[in-house]
């Protein structure tokens, strides 16, 4: 694969990873593909879904890092108990 073509395939974004995978599963469930471009676009398919399995791992250390103080301790609410309520924005 040229770089033209790596550069074609790389997402912006997770949504857009997810609509081409999406898209590249549908293709290959419909059978109609060379063996060749089935291989291609399977190919494809692995690199998104890497891109988005990391794109929700950094999602979920910037949620942890917001629901820890600045000892990694878990937050809690002003009883004492874990926090089960949404972050404020001011937080």
């Amino acid at each position: 694969m040229t770089n033209e073509q790596s550069e074609a395939i790389r997402p912006k974004d997770f949504e857009e990873a997810l609509d081409k995978l999406e898209a590249i599963v549908r293709e290959l469930e419909e059978g109609e593909l060379t063996l060749e471009s089935s291989l291609a676009r399977y190919e494809q398919g692995v690199r998104l879904a890497r891109f988005c399995s990391g794109k929700l791992e950094e999602a979920e250390k910037r949620i942890e890092m917001l629901q820890t103080d600045e000892d990694g301790e878990p937050k809690r609410d002003r009883t004492g108990s874990l926090r089960q309520t949404p972050l404020e924005l001011d937080e």
